[in-house]
């Protein structure tokens, strides 16, 4: 494994600025997430790191070493990609063989054997390893993908939102093999998505992306408590963070603040202003309260027996909330 290091990378396709000026380090052995909307740069980083794209400028280090002008092959990474991208008239065995049987590794045949073993127990597909790609299910599918790159033991792993075609039973049970297995290899993986929930449960680090700039970059824990603008607050916590006008709750707001952002920890229900019932949903675990505060809406949660139901008026008051100047900014 090794740190790589991207170091005031641009990279733009004609008119559009894909990155600009994006410095970051990925920590050896880290599970770092690139999280943003579609467009914000993610992918874009990925292929830039891969070799399938060269930088306009800026520098890309792996292992203490530039591979600007090496080739993919050269660089010693593995990517996975959204769809499965499997031969389909191979078998499960001979689809994870596939790369070290390649003129660039090419690997004695025993030691094949043994990896390709060590990955399909790893991934729980051990007993699949006969079957024809096109027999396995969607989610088995996606396991031998993500095999065909930990097979080759890669510097690094790019995982380009491996999981989000995948229905959200095998979404959650895959979040939780990829983490055991990154605990396992002591691997570095760089991983994309949009998903606010692979980003809290599986990341070491996090970086959030903004039409191209990396904005913030920390622990899943720094970014949620400790977000520098509203545009980053918005990116994790769920429910959603709830952004209302400075002055919603009176004064308490402090100087140049023109929004308050409340996460449903910031709101204390039983006192302050009144604000009605509009949805409750009971998620088991948890229950959501949809608020109509004026006209606004807070989404904070309740006692899982709550009785309250659609209608009901109860007092809240804000606690601790962010605050935000206007152009973003934390405050």
């Amino acid at each position: 494994m090794a740190e790589v290091s991207l170091s005031h990378v641009s990279k733009g396709f004609g008119a559009t600025q894909a990155l600009l000026d994006v410095t970051l380090t990925i920590p050896d052995g880290a599970f770092v997430v690139l999280l943003g909307p579609t467009g914000a740069g993610k992918t874009t980083t990925l292929r830039l790191i891969a070799g399938l794209e060269r930088p306009d400028g800026g520098d890309i280090v792996i292992d203490g070493e530039s591979v600007v002008n090496d080739t993919p092959a050269q660089r010693d990474v593995a990517m996975v990609f959204q769809q499965y991208s499997l031969y389909p008239h191979l078998s499960v065995r001979d689809n994870l063989a596939f790369p070290l049987r390649s003129p660039v590794i090419n690997m004695p045949e025993p030691e094949i054997t043994r990896r390709v073993q060590a990955v399909a127990e790893a991934l729980r597909i051990g007993h699949k390893l006969d079957n024809k790609a096109t027999a396995l299910s969607g989610g088995e599918m996606q396991r031998v993908s993500i095999g065909r790159a930990l097979v080759r033991q890669p510097r690094i792993y790019l995982m380009d939102e491996p999981l989000s075609s995948l229905d959200a039973k095998l979404r959650a049970d895959l979040r939780v093999e990829l983490k055991r297995i990154h605990a396992e290899l002591g691997a570095t993986f760089l991983y994309v998505t949009h998903d606010q929930i692979e980003a809290m449960t599986m990341a070491t680090h996090v970086g959030v992306l903004d039409q191209g700039r990396l904005v913030q970059f920390g622990t899943p824990r720094q970014i949620y408590e400790d977000p520098v603008s509203s545009y980053v607050a918005s990116r994790l916590g769920q429910p959603r963070i709830t952004l209302l006008p400075a002055g919603s709750f009176g004064h308490g707001a402090p100087a140049g603040a023109v929004q308050m952002g409340l996460r449903p920890e910031h709101i204390l229900i039983g006192e302050g202003q009144p604000a009605t019932v509009r949805r409750v949903e009971r998620l088991g675990d948890q229950t959501r309260l949809h608020l109509a505060f004026g006209p606004h809406e807070i989404v904070t949660l309740a006692d899982p027996h709550t009785l309250l139901g659609t209608g009901d008026t109860i007092a809240i008051c804000p606690q601790n909330p962010l605050w935000f100047d206007a152009g973003g900014n934390r405050i």
